[in-house]
Parts: C-alpha cells; sequence; structure tokens
C-alpha cells in the first residue's frame, strides 16, 4: 500500500487593502463673541473687584478661575472682553486663559439668562424622568436645549450628574437644587422664573440669585455690586 503526497501550490494573491484612517472634520475654532475691550469705567470697578480677588492668592494666576466668574457676572457669559481682562490682570496669555475657560461647563459661551435652567438627563435622572422633563420643558418655551427665552430670563440646558441621584430627578436654577421633580412642576417652576417670583430651592438658601449675582458670589465679591453691562 502505497501513500501519495498531495502538495498544493499556494498564492499570496492581491494584498489586502490598508485602511485610510482620518481624524475626520475638524471642529472649528472656539471663539468668544461680545465686546473687545471694557469701557473705562467698567474696567475701573472689575479692576477693583480683581485686586481683591488676586490678593487672597499666593500667586496671582491662581486667581484665574474665581475672575472667569467675575467677568461671567458682569457680561452674563464670557466675551472677549473678560478674556483679555483676566490676561491682563493675571499677567497670562488670552491662549491660557481661554483654555481654562473652555473646561469648566460652569463657564457660558453664550449669553445667559437671568435663571440658567439645568435639567439633569443623567442615568438615573433620565431613568427618572429627567428626558421628559427636559422634553417638555423646551417644547414648552419653544426653544432648542442649549438656548435662551425671547424675554432673557430663562436658558434651558441638559446638564451632568448633580449628585443627587437620591433625589431624582434633579433640576437646578443657577446652581441651586430644586429635587423631585415632574414635568408639570418644572413648568410652574419656570413660569414663576419668567414672572420674577423665584421660588426657594428644595434646601440650601431661602432666596435664589439672578445668574449674574452667582457668579459674582463664586467669585468671591459682593453680589449686589459692581459694574453691569
Amino acid at each position: 500500500m502505497s501513500t501519495k503526497r498531495v502538495y498544493v501550490e499556494m498564492t499570496a494573491g492581491p494584498p489586502p487593502e490598508v485602511p485610510t484612517f482620518t481624524a475626520g472634520t475638524p471642529n472649528p475654532p472656539i471663539t468668544f463673541d461680545g465686546p473687545d475691550t471694557y469701557s473705562d469705567a467698567d474696567t475701573a470697578s472689575l479692576a477693583a473687584d480683581a485686586a481683591t480677588i488676586i490678593a487672597k492668592y499666593p500667586e496671582s494666576r491662581s486667581a484665574l478661575l474665581p475672575l472667569l466668574h467675575l467677568v461671567q457676572g458682569h457680561d452674563g457669559y464670557l466675551t472677549r472682553a473678560g478674556i483679555l481682562f483676566c490676561a491682563d490682570q493675571l499677567n497670562l496669555t488670552p491662549a491660557q486663559v481661554a483654555s481654562v475657560a473652555t473646561f469648566y461647563t460652569m463657564y457660558r459661551r453664550e449669553p445667559t439668562g437671568d435663571y440658567y435652567v439645568g435639567v439633569c438627563t443623567n442615568a438615573l435622572c433620565a431613568v427618572m424622568g429627567g428626558d421628559a422633563i427636559l422634553s417638555s420643558l423646551t417644547d414648552s418655551l419653544g426653544i432648542a436645549d442649549g438656548e435662551t427665552t425671547a424675554d432673557g430670563r430663562v436658558t434651558v440646558e441638559h446638564v451632568e450628574c448633580n449628585a443627587a441621584c437620591d433625589l431624582a430627578p434633579v433640576v437646578m436654577v443657577n446652581w441651586e437644587f430644586f429635587d423631585n421633580q415632574t414635568p408639570d412642576s418644572v413648568k410652574q417652576l419656570v413660569a414663576d422664573l419668567r414672572e420674577g417670583n423665584p421660588p426657594a430651592p428644595s434646601r440650601g438658601p431661602s432666596t435664589l440669585c439672578t445668574f449674574r449675582q452667582t457668579a459674582r458670589l463664586l467669585a468671591g465679591v459682593d453680589p449686589e455690586s459692581g459694574a453691569q453691562a
């Protein structure tokens, strides 16, 4: 009995296609709107507040975060003038200031209403009704997520976890908590805000500051003073 060996010729064939990787469409450069500079009076007022803030820190550049809140309290958002003001006060470049300003979500790059309403749509709040609250609210106001009502009173935007999952769904107004909300309760909350009757938060302070006042509080200066644009 013989054994026959069979040899099969293997051919490489055409080489496989090598995938081409691209970075996709580049994002447009980040820009800041608003005025290029402040008036002399506004610059002097802001500089006086800035000096108080900067004096609290051993290194002046450490005061950047509160100074960004300071100019946000003046303009209602971060403008070109605000970025340049912070850079001048702290001996930084505008690019250094802008890189910090665009990292933190508390700094706004669009004009913001008197009341910034943040609807939590992270996991638990979404499951408990956060998505329904956001949808119902934007529909009733006729604005999209991130937009401001025509009267300039209310800005609505979805936000990430507010660390209050046990009280979900949670809505924040100028960083103050309103717990266990429903679509109807939030509609009433926003109606009260637009009518100039802000209700007390669920916990914490008994009154509600405006967005600009809140920014000045976070800056560490008197919320009732300071030049306003």
